[in-house]
């Protein structure tokens, strides 16, 4: 939890964090063009340009209100890269892989962040400011990761799951979109969205990423 608003503990979760959500965008951008659609491309999405893909409420309120409720999970979003589906070459299962490319790039982040976690403790480096900013970062990315994998349309999960239904069931689930962050909103203030979802999978991913890292762990 954090309880320090010193420019210091700002930094140590503000950099993380806009690392995670303008390389989580840029992801679905990127896939998306290699699939077919050049749209976030062409609208200059496909960018690491935190100023591009900043969302005022997703990316600086609602992290920030979170932080004063005393939130266990801190989460946010940014602005969605825009993809028009009908272009990607094989829509309904490029649409998945489009999805998974955000959540994706956040596993990876995680993962990165933990090994330089490790090297930095493995050598004795005692800064404190790199420490502390890589333990944000593995935070931040899992929480990210975990709350966008929710199968509710507009996020990923949704898309994703919407892409494995059946058209019928499919159609009825992307009718749910304009609904779904309203949706989301009243599971998180009822706690089962942190009970139910993201406490469970966020303790499988930091499982998995300890599991990946182990060989370099048995080093130190």
């Amino acid at each position: 939890m954090i309880t320090d608003y010193s420019i210091q503990a700002v930094a140590i979760n503000a950099i993380p964090l806009i690392f995670a959500i303008t390389i989580h965008e840029a992801a679905h951008g990127y896939a998306a063009r290699k699939f077919g659609d050049n749209t976030a491309y062409m609208l200059g999405r496909v960018s690491l340009n935190p100023a591009k893909h900043i969302d005022p409420v997703g990316t600086i309120l609602l992290p920030l209100a979170l932080i004063l409720m005393q939130s266990p999970f801190l989460i946010g979003y940014a602005k969605p890269v825009p993809v028009n589906f009908g272009r990607l070459k094989n829509p309904r299962i490029d649409s998945i892989w489009v999805a998974l490319a955000g959540p994706g790039s956040n596993f990876f982040q995680a993962l990165i962040w933990l090994i330089l976690l490790i090297l930095l403790m493995g050598f004795r480096i005692d800064e404190k400011f790199l420490i502390s900013m890589s333990q944000a970062g593995i935070s931040w990315n899992l929480s990210l990761l975990v709350f966008n994998l929710l199968p509710i349309p507009p996020f990923d999960g949704g898309r994703v799951l919407s892409g494995l239904l059946p058209t019928r069931q499919s159609l009825a689930l992307d009718r749910l979109e304009k609904w779904g962050f309203y949706i989301v909103l009243g599971l998180m203030f009822t706690g089962i969205i942190s009970n139910l979802w993201m406490a469970p999978l966020m303790s499988f991913f930091q499982w998995l990423i300890l599991l990946l890292t182990s060989p370099l762990q048995m080093i130190f």
